[in-house]
Order: structure tokens, then C-alpha cells, then sequence
């Protein structure tokens, strides 16, 4: 039976790949983003439904609902990325504090606000994912911190909403080729190492991340929960 699947943040990149599998297995899907262009593209090529959403603002959020089916089976929580990249290094406290907050809400506070706003519409034996990062234990400023809270958050919602029968988990990918994360800013020496730092000598792919999506959505993981999923090709590893 199809299901209703909301990605946010899927424009291009991860959430997109995430769209297009959901899409490909005849799911409902509607993707949502910041940036009407992409996301707009990305609807017309998968055959998914786009909506316009910064999902850190609460007031578009709620909007969001008015537009959304009145139950929801998967959430993805893809939107955010290293805000450092936008913005100018800090010169002072006050600008300090304006980037740590612009990583913390794109990367944590996008997330709980749209999970809230769904809570009520999530189905018995659906499934929330968040999108984390290799960064959160390998240590990255602002946006290692706000993915590390993102994980932490997690547990909580793995409690919350477990005795619905409803999962959450976080996806945690590694160095990723094929995104705008870096924003073509990433040097071919910065490449080549972070390729080798992994035990399978290449980089990961979105399809790579759609795939451990995929997984964790399917009745063989119901029983999978609060957990965070390293997908980084061994770079860093778990016991």
C-alpha cells in the first residue's frame, strides 16, 4: 500500500535522492524546501508534489499543514547543512552567537519543529528520520554541535512516540560527493583525503543514504529505534 512520505530540505542532493526512492516504490511524496527553483525541478523529474517550506520558521510550518494529507507515514528531516558556509567567520560575540544559532535551527530546531507539527498525523507504525553527520562525533563548531543535539533529541523522540509504534532514528552519513553541502569550495586535496579516511576508498553517494532510509522504514526494522545509523563507509566506526 502506498504511503504518505513528507521529506523536507529535497531539493537536490540527499533529500532528493531519499524523494526519488520513496517515488520509485509508488509512495505519496512531497518534498519541501527553502528555494522554490530546485525543489520545483526535483518535483517535475520525480513526479512527487513540491511545497515551499523553511522549516525553521514556525509560522510557514503551520502553513505547511493546512497544505499536507491528514496522515503521514515517513518523515525525513533532511533540511540543514553547515551554515558557516553562508556567512562570514565571527569578529565578534554578536556575531558569534548569530552563527551558532543559524547552525542550531537549520540543523536541530528544522527538525523538532516539524516533527511537533506532524506528531499528531504520524500513523501507527510510521517512522521519523533525521539526517545527523559524521561531523557530530568527529567535531565540526556549530554544526557538529547541532547535529550531536540532533542525535541527543532523538532519543527523547524514540521514548515519545515509541509506544505508537512509531520509530525514530537518525541516518549519519559520512563524506557524501554529489551534494551543494560544500559549496564547491572543497579543495581536491580535502576530497582525496576524506575518500581515504574511508575503509571502502570512496566517497558516499545520496543513493547511499536513500538506501539506509529505505531500510530503516521497512517492517524489517521495526524494532530498530533511537538509534543512530553511521553510514560513512568506515571512517568512523561504532562497537
Amino acid at each position: 500500500m502506498a504511503r504518505n512520505v513528507l521529506v523536507t530540505g529535497a531539493g537536490t542532493g540527499i533529500g532528493r535522492a531519499v524523494a526519488a526512492a520513496f517515488a520509485a516504490d509508488g509512495d505519496h511524496v512531497v518534498i519541501t524546501g527553502r528555494r522554490p527553483e530546485p525543489l520545483e525541478k526535483a518535483a517535475a523529474e520525480l513526479g512527487v508534489r513540491a511545497l515551499v517550506c523553511d522549516a525553521t520558521d514556525p509560522d510557514q510550518v503551520e502553513a505547511l499543514l493546512k497544505r499536507l494529507p491528514d496522515s503521514v507515514d515517513v518523515l525525513v528531516n533532511n533540511a540543514g547543512g553547515n551554515t558557516d558556509f553562508d556567512r562570514q567567520p565571527p569578529h565578534d560575540l554578536r556575531t558569534l552567537a548569530g552563527n551558532w544559532r543559524a547552525n542550531l535551527e537549520a540543523n536541530l530546531l528544522s527538525a523538532v519543529l516539524m516533527t511537533a507539527a506532524l506528531t499528531d498525523r504520524l500513523t501507527e507504525g510510521g517512522t521519523v528520520i533525521s539526517i545527523g553527520s559524521i561531523a557530530a562525533d568527529k567535531g565540526a563548531g556549530a554544526y557538529g554541535a547541532a547535529k550531536a543535539a540532533l542525535a541527543s533529541w532523538n532519543v527523547h523522540l524514540s521514548a515519545e512516540l515509541g509506544p505508537r509504534q512509531v520509530t525514530a532514528n537518525i541516518v549519519s552519513p559520512g563524506y557524501i560527493a554529489d551534494t551543494e553541502f560544500f559549496r564547491d569550495r572543497m579543495t581536491a586535496e580535502r576530497r582525496d583525503s576524506l575518500i581515504a579516511a574511508a575503509h571502502t576508498r570512496r566517497p558516499g553517494t545520496p543513493e547511499d543514504i536513500a538506501g539506509a532510509v529505505r531500510f530503516l522504514v521497512s517492517s524489517a526494522a521495526r524494532q530498530i529505534t533511537g538509534q543512530v545509523l553511521a553510514v560513512n563507509g568506515g571512517e568512523r566506526t561504532t562497537r
